[in-house]
């Protein structure tokens, strides 16, 4: 089964691109720029996803992974990136393995990881050291979007390569979207996790009243859903949350690690975030019931 869903492609031209880091979203990303018609190279730490990678995807123009970033890099005119955290995008980024080392002036980086507006601005100026343009994209959508190529994307950089990325980058978008300079992608992914994270709790916190008051929950969602209680949580999450799955890609560890960069950056700038700091903790108590794995709408687990 492919790891991505058919799609129509914008007509781009095609371009040789590096896709980095091949985890739940950066595999089907890298899927679709192939499909899309590009030539793409691609690095994974690990070298055995790389190469199904490539075998998924030898159909189309001449797929191939590399040993290192730098590799991967190297006579690309647009190198994407989607890894971890923080050290992790240093670790693929800078060094005389990383994929800096490998770009020549005039190429474009881009990274989709979920990291802090920091090394967004640090990134930016290394790159800028060398002539190298720099993106912070991060995305929403989770590994649905990113499988059915629909994500949505939001870029801090200039004007200028954010253009010229754009249609490449449609490939995987439904929305691909300039926010501001360097690091304003970083911070709008921010206020999209603050927005979501007291949104789940209200909707767990819902859910488990009217439980508790011995309403037919499903019923109750398919009528509040048509109201302005109406959300994209509501409509894909609450019946699982009812019914007690949660297997849905986004897990309680990454929402974790996303809401502290939010803490950091608010402690930065002076902004007040307390029902996001109140969310944050709950999330903590569903790690500290095996919830690790889980996905986000499991903050209902608490209330059970």
């Amino acid at each position: 089964m492919s790891s991505i869903k058919p799609k129509t492609y914008d007509s781009a031209p095609s371009t040789q691109v590096s896709f980095i880091g091949l985890g739940v979203m950066g595999y089907p990303m890298a899927g679709h720029l192939a499909s899309a018609g590009h030539s793409v190279t691609v690095y994974n730490r690990s070298s055995a996803k790389a190469k199904s990678w490539t075998t998924e995807f030898a159909s189309s123009k001449s797929p191939k992974s590399a040993a290192t970033p730098k590799e991967a890099a190297q006579g690309s005119q647009i190198v994407f990136c989607c890894v971890g955290n923080d050290e992790d995008l240093r670790s693929v980024i800078f060094g005389e393995h990383g994929a800096l080392a490998g770009m020549k002036a005039g190429t474009i980086l881009v990274d989709h990881t979920t990291a802090s507006a920091n090394v967004a601005r640090e990134i930016h100026a290394a790159a800028k050291d060398i002539g190298v343009h720099f993106v912070d994209a991060p995305v929403s959508g989770g590994e649905a979007g990113a499988q059915n190529g629909l994500l949505t994307v939001m870029c801090g950089g200039e004007s200028t390569p954010f253009e010229a990325v754009k249609p490449i980058a449609m490939a995987f978008s439904r929305a691909f979207t300039l926010m501001g300079d360097s690091g304003a992608g970083q911070l709008t992914k921010m206020v999209n996790q603050i927005c979501i994270g007291g949104l789940v709790q209200a909707l767990s916190e819902g859910i488990a009243f009217g439980s508790q008051a011995g309403l037919d929950m499903n019923l109750v969602l398919d009528v509040i859903g048509k109201g302005a209680a109406q959300s994209w949580q509501m409509d894909n999450r609450g019946k699982t949350m009812v019914a007690d799955q949660f297997n849905f890609g986004f897990a309680v560890d990454w929402m974790r690690k996303d809401l502290g960069l939010v803490m950091d950056e608010a402690k930065r700038n002076g902004a007040r975030v307390p029902v996001t700091a109140l969310v944050d903790q709950f999330y903590a108590d569903v790690q500290k019931m095996g919830g690790n794995r889980w996905d986000t709408s499991s903050l209902i687990k608490r209330l059970k």
